[in-house]
């Protein structure tokens, strides 16, 4: 018999041997299919096959105009026949799918839960204010860059932006015995200058600062293997990540498995400097201990050259794209709500199911995309779909959170942004400088009414009507301010089943002592605006949950954590849902906000019409520019 020891003395030797193996055997096999997928396309027409931007229309400010395009009632006898897509929810994930489908001549129903199309893009009319919901400002919009080019062509070149200030931001940390702002950082933008302002408010710490931004540049790069994650056949893609030949091609999983915090704190012991570098974390809803770090540098990169504004208001970004799908026979129908999506028995998608009241209406469509979300997804489906397709949505429910409930406070002022002397930039508010420490502690907290500490450990501070300057004319003497903050789902959670407007006096009381205190938090700063209101609403977690379908009262889908962005979830969390005739779009398929959730929308196109949209895109651009 041969000797124990030295067979395990083999298996070791064959082992070492045979992990380098694996990994070249994968990246190998990535190869060829990347080649694979970079020549899809090449002899047909796409959507960005040619330029469809025209000469810009004047702003449509006639409301009955306007709501026949963003607020198209759902009716059955809408329905177009013979449907090629229908598309779940009408945010920018949702709308740029259908968009791109139209634009290759695909006839796409878009059903939207809400009474208007646009999701976190749609805007609300109260008491001659204005006031957008999501859209606070937008990045990488400058003429050349790649998401202006995306845009322009969903829109025909229809959609305006307005710059803010160069100071698109401030940094206030506030001192906790006063309450007083303690250090007040300007951010501007602008290549050199957006680092430098740290620099500025932080001389001392200048190697540290650089050394940081080396790692976001770093970090930001490896996002087309990111790309390439969820592009790329699913169990090529999951054998890759198990065989280890991601840390082969680059460092990926260094970045996007790592905390934001555990970077500050390699970098510096400076904890004003710590908070000040991790003070966008808002923008994205995890705080600097659970964050990705690679999602921060994403965050940070879109904004480094200057943020904009879309001229007329955020829901100009709905009222544009919209056209492009009807024209190709497509529509937009809202206040139509999604309950199920319709399989034929045998595990594939094969329509949805909407109820109006009592009534059930099926609609069908070889297609079904999602922009609802990842939890919304898998509660419409049925068990024996999930089960017969063993598709990873399941996991993905039970092992990334859903983000963080959401507070906003829509304030109306009595006064031109002028006479108020209103920025057009953001101010985010800090208690102090452990950031980590007051979001644990104020998301433990209990909340009852009467009982209250009335510090709110963030606020995002921004005044709308000033980022905009056809506000003024078109509601002169207002303007707007909006305050957000995050709050546990759990403080609301025992009105979730009372019907909006009747969730009693006790549910009201709570929401209005928060969103005082954010309000008093927010004149410490602007005291001039104390006795200025003229419209003061709240919506809390459960107003999210009513108004844009979100499960717990968050914003920003999935929690942007380590836990989503390692590698095994970065795979599953794709267009893909290896379910046939499912498919995934908006920000659960690539990151939050506008940039994150429309960039979804080009990887879903791209993976439902087989064809490297972003490489269409770039060929565009490259043609454009050599017109110029």
């Amino acid at each position: 018999m041969e000797d124990p020891l030295s067979m395990s003395s083999g298996f070791l030797a064959e082992y070492t041997r045979l992990k380098y193996v694996f990994p070249v055997i994968g990246v190998t096999l990535l190869g060829v299919f990347l080649k694979s997928f970079f020549s899809r396309g090449k002899e047909t027409a796409g959507p960005f096959s040619r330029d469809t931007r025209r000469p810009r229309a004047p702003l449509v400010v006639d409301r009955a105009a306007r709501k026949a395009v963003i607020q198209n009632r759902f009716q059955e006898s809408k329905i177009p026949q013979d449907l090629d897509a229908i598309v779940i929810g009408s945010g920018i994930g949702g709308l740029s799918v259908a968009s791109m489908m139209a634009k290759v001549n695909k006839k796409v129903l878009v059903l939207e839960q809400h009474d208007r199309a646009g999701g976190c893009c749609h805007t609300f009319v109260e008491k001659g204010f204005e006031f957008d919901v999501g859209i606070h400002y937008i990045g990488e919009l400058e003429e050349e860059n790649k998401l202006r080019l995306l845009i322009d062509q969903l829109t025909e070149g229809q959609l305006a932006w307005q710059p803010l200030d160069n100071n698109f931001d401030t940094i206030v940390l506030t001192n906790k015995s006063t309450g007083k702002p303690a250090k007040v950082i300007p951010i501007r933008g602008g290549g050199d200058a957006y680092i430098q302002s740290f620099i500025d408010a932080f001389p001392a710490e200048e190697a540290a600062i650089r050394r940081f931004f080396v790692l976001i540049n770093e970090a930001e790069s490896h996002m087309s293997t990111l790309v390439m994650l969820k592009v790329l056949p699913y169990w090529l893609c999951r054998l890759a990540v198990r065989l280890g030949v991601i840390p082969w091609l680059n460092r990926l999983k260094y970045f996007s498995e790592r905390s934001l915090k555990s970077f500050l704190d390699e970098v510096t012991t400076n904890e004003d400097l710590k908070a000040a570098l991790g003070y966008c974390y808002g923008d994205y809803g995890s705080p600097p201990a659970e964050a990705s770090f690679l999602v921060h540098a994403l965050l940070l990169n879109h904004y480094k050259d200057g943020a904009y504004y879309p001229f007329g208001g955020a829901s100009e970004i709905a009222f544009h794209i919209i056209p492009t799908i009807v024209a190709a026979g497509g529509r937009v129908l809202t206040s139509a709500r999604v309950t199920g999506i319709v399989d034929d028995g045998h595990g594939r998608v094969v329509g949805v199911r909407v109820t109006k009241g009592s009534q059930e209406v099926e609609v069908r469509a070889p297609i079904v995309v999602s922009d609802a979300g990842v939890i919304n997804t898998v509660r419409m489906l049925s068990k024996d779909v999930l089960e017969k397709s063993r598709s990873p949505l399941s996991q993905v429910v039970s092992s990334v959170k859903p983000g963080y409930g959401c507070m906003s406070v829509y304030i109306g002022l009595r006064g031109s942004n002028e006479k108020l002397n209103l920025p057009a930039r953001n101010y985010w508010i800090f208690k102090g400088n452990k950031i980590d420490d007051d979001f644990a502690a104020f998301m433990a907290m209990k909340y009852q009414t009467g009982t209250v500490d009335a510090t709110v450990p963030l606020l995002y501070v921004s005044f709308p009507s000033a980022k905009d300057y056809t506000f003024e004319q078109r509601y002169p003497g207002n303007s707007c301010c909006a305050v957000i903050t995050f709050a546990p789902w759990e403080w609301f959670e025992s009105w979730k089943d009372a019907p909006k407007g009747r969730r009693g006096e006790e549910y009201n009381e709570l929401k209005q002592i928060i969103a005082r205190a954010m309000w008093k938090q927010t004149c410490e700063l602007f005291p001039h605006l104390k006795d200025k209101e003229g419209y003061f609403e709240v919506g809390t977690p459960l107003t999210n949950q009513h108004y844009i379908g979100s499960s717990r009262g968050e914003i920003y889908g999935m929690n942007h954590d380590t836990t989503r962005f390692s590698l095994q979830s970065i795979v599953d969390m794709r267009p893909d849902t290896q379910i046939p005739g499912l498919y995934l779009t908006g920000q659960d398929v690539c990151a939050c906000g506008f940039a994150g959730a429309i960039f979804g929308g080009l990887i879903c196109a791209s993976t439902i019409l087989q064809r490297n949209l972003q490489r269409d895109l770039q060929k565009l651009g490259k043609s454009l520019k050599n017109l110029d």
